[in-house]
């Protein structure tokens, strides 16, 4: 008897220890879970990520026994919580002294938290109907890229054999449910079990209900952000700005994010079924799908979604603090927004025709004096330039080449009498100075007359130097012995030769 006790002791105490081994696995799974939805919320889903979720998703074969907070009371209790309170009007609604001490900020924190988990859950929820149904449609995780519309899809496709006989309308957009169409009838996929069928039922709805969760979440979050985030309500409106605080996990996660990364918040993949992706935003999130860019045109809603994205972490940061609980400072911010719209949306100033001034027909004033006389001097025409200029009517002018290019005569050997020299302005000559005037009046020596010589040029000696009174000797012989014969008559003497 005592061994069995003793047995008996000791199979109690190996079975506590497996039961505190199921609850911190279990404890363990709901803070990864927790993690997944703050991650997804912030954008932040990486690799390692995957890998969690694939891990935590593979880990059983029902989905109620991965994920248990659509079951939970906690949840339940929440969404009671959150209708009662949405059964007081907004406007009988105060807060008075801090805002962390009322009763719906409590709330909203609550919900914020709860969405988060709820997020982690769906995607884990999604990973498990992705690995159950891909037995059975391999191809529609890569078409319909939504959690939800997958979701509703394979609620809608049933256990039917035939996709492209299955009625998608009311789920998906025309042009995906074409694809998913064609697709499903030449899907290498094998219809699935009645216990898979079930399983992947389970899943489907489980993500429905988590949907459904959310919506009411989000729907009590947007009554209560004038009182909770003014300000940021102010700049975006309550609907965007519940989605924001919902997807980053908080107010005050939120208010710790940079604006380039709240404009990307709550983004889509989309799938590429191979139609134009021209009209695709790649980075449309919730600041782009807000009421405050939809109302620009569509030229200018990425540069107010920037601009949007930086009031909001502004805005979110005052919140966060407690400050300007009035929404002031949300509001400037939102006029200061309008007008930079109105500036962007305002046209283009029309440049004004301008006439041309008046013309000034008067004389031009020109400059004169003698050294503006005397450099105008060398371009002055000559006679000859202006007889070539001028033409003579009914008859034809002669014509010359010069430098292969024909040139008219004008008027060149036409003109009546002598060509007229070039007129010398005497007021633009050179002044000699007074004092020297006396050495160009005065007479020349007769020395230097006398000792006059001419330069000539000789085809025997070349250059040589002649003196004019020689000349004029020989030439007066020449003419005295000369009588009319010629060179070589024999009564010529022979003029070189020297006498004596």
């Amino acid at each position: 008897m005592a061994f069995d006790d003793d047995l008996l002791a000791e199979l109690d105490e190996l079975g506590g220890d497996d039961q505190m081994d199921v609850a911190e696995g279990g404890a363990n799974t709901v803070a990864d879970i927790a993690a997944l939805g703050e991650a997804s919320g912030a954008g932040g889903i990486d690799e390692e990520h995957e890998a969690l979720i694939g891990r935590i998703a593979s880990s059983a074969a029902s989905i109620h026994a991965i994920a248990t907070l659509g079951r939970s009371s906690e949840l339940r209790a929440l969404l009671d919580d959150v209708a009662r309170s949405q059964q007081t009007p907004v406007a009988d609604r105060m807060v008075v002294g801090r805002a962390e001490d009322d009763p719906d900020y409590r709330l909203v924190l609550r919900a914020n938290e709860m969405s988060a988990r709820i997020a982690g859950e769906a995607l884990v929820t999604h990973r498990f109907l992705v690995d159950h149904y891909r037995a059975r449609f391999p191809e529609l995780e890569t078409l319909v890229r939504n959690p939800l519309e997958y979701a509703r899809t394979v609620k809608a496709i049933g256990a039917s054999a035939d996709i492209s006989k299955v009625e998608l309308g009311s789920v998906l957009p025309n042009a995906t449910q074409m694809v998913v169409a064609l697709t499903g009838s030449t899907s290498s996929g094998r219809l699935l079990g009645a216990d898979e069928q079930r399983r992947v039922d389970e899943a489907a709805d489980y993500l429905l209900d988590l949907s459904r969760a959310t919506h009411s979440i989000v729907g009590f979050i947007e009554t209560r952000m004038p009182l909770i985030a003014p300000n940021l309500t102010a700049v975006i409106g309550g609907a965007a700005a519940a989605k924001l605080i919902v997807e980053a996990g908080g107010l005050t996660a939120l208010s710790k994010i940079p604006s380039c990364n709240i404009q990307v918040l709550g983004k889509t993949q989309h799938a590429q079924t191979g139609f134009a992706s021209l009209t695709v935003k790649k980075h449309a999130g919730i600041v782009f799908h807000s009421d405050a860019v939809r109302a620009v045109p569509e030229d200018f809603r990425d540069k107010m979604v920037r601009k949007i994205s930086a009031k909001c972490a502004l805005a979110a940061r005052v919140d966060a603090q407690s400050s300007a609980r009035d929404g002031a400072l949300g509001r400037r911010f939102r006029a200061e927004l309008d007008a930079q719209v109105e500036k962007l949306l305002e046209a283009a100033p029309v440049n004004a025709v301008k006439p041309l001034p008046i013309p000034d027909e008067g004389p031009k004033r020109r400059r004169g004096g003698r050294k503006a006389r005397r450099a105008k001097e060398p371009f002055t025409a000559t006679e000859l330039q202006r007889q070539r200029d001028r033409l003579q009517f009914g008859t034809a002018q002669e014509e010359v080449v010069i430098m292969d290019e024909m040139e008219g005569a004008g008027m060149l050997g036409h003109a009546v009498g002598r060509v007229r020299a070039t007129q010398m302005n005497n007021r633009a000559k050179a002044k000699v100075a007074k004092k020297y005037e006396k050495y160009l009046k005065a007479p020349r020596s007769v020395a230097a007359a006398a000792g006059t010589a001419s330069l000539a040029f000789t085809p025997a000696q070349g250059f040589e130097l002649i003196s004019p009174q020689t000349e004029d000797a020989h030439k007066s012989k020449r003419a005295k012995t000369s009588h009319g014969s010629s060179y070589f008559a024999s009564n010529t003497p022979f003029l070189g030769r020297r006498d004596g």
